[in-house]
């Protein structure tokens, strides 16, 4: 069964593109992410913050593409995102917890 994953794209202001996620993101629709994140070249502005769940499948896909990204991700991703060492490889933008809370 397929875990609920929602992704829509966008643009910035500034022009730069924009993925936001929201769901679960693991081995069950990673490849729908992954298949998002193929579909485009340069640099790309990944919205979490609607995350709830991402496991090793997730954070493979993101490890592939970590070249070209910029996350912006609640808290509860940034000490997996730190744990794993992708925040080294990408701009990680959190948002506070009063961030996170609201609607």
């Amino acid at each position: 069964m397929t875990t609920p994953l929602t992704l829509t794209t966008g643009r910035r202001p500034d022009g730069t593109p924009h993925l936001a996620v929201r769901g679960e993101i693991d081995m069950s629709n990673a490849g729908s992410l992954a298949d998002a994140l193929d579909a485009g070249s340069g640099p790309l502005v990944l919205d979490l913050t609607e995350v709830e769940y991402l496991d090793s499948a997730g954070l493979s896909v993101l490890f592939t593409h970590a070249d070209r990204l910029e996350l912006v991700v609640p808290p509860l991703l940034e000490s997996v995102l730190t744990v794993s060492g992708l925040a080294a490889l990408v701009t990680v933008h959190g948002l506070s917890p009063d961030d996170a809370s609201q609607p």
